[in-house]
């Protein structure tokens, strides 16, 4: 498995959470055991408030298994696949 940050940004007026039905799909949707089922373990997720962007933190075996998951999210905008590591690995290895 490899660590990925994602990054998913949206306008005001895209914002899925305005629309109580697209809300609740897409929080199904993040939910732990449903990410299981595309072979995804999340770590962590935050929206910014106001900003209109969300972070996920996650284990996946490649980027594309990713955007796979991250597709309902592409309709009301942009996803961003970021490859990552632990601050242990970087230190370990000596940069980023």
């Amino acid at each position: 498995m490899s660590l990925f940050v994602v990054e998913h940004e949206h306008s005001e007026a895209t914002c899925p959470a305005r629309d109580p039905q697209m809300a609740q799909m897409l929080l199904q949707h993040l939910s732990k055991p449903n990410a299981a089922e595309y072979g995804i373990e999340i770590h962590g997720e935050g929206v910014i408030d106001g900003g209109h962007r969300l972070f996920l933190i996650l284990d996946a075996q490649d980027p594309e298994q990713v955007t796979e998951f991250m597709a309902p999210f592409a309709m009301a905008g942009s996803v961003e696949v970021l490859p990552a590591s632990l601050c242990e690995t970087v230190v370990a290895r000596a940069g980023c």
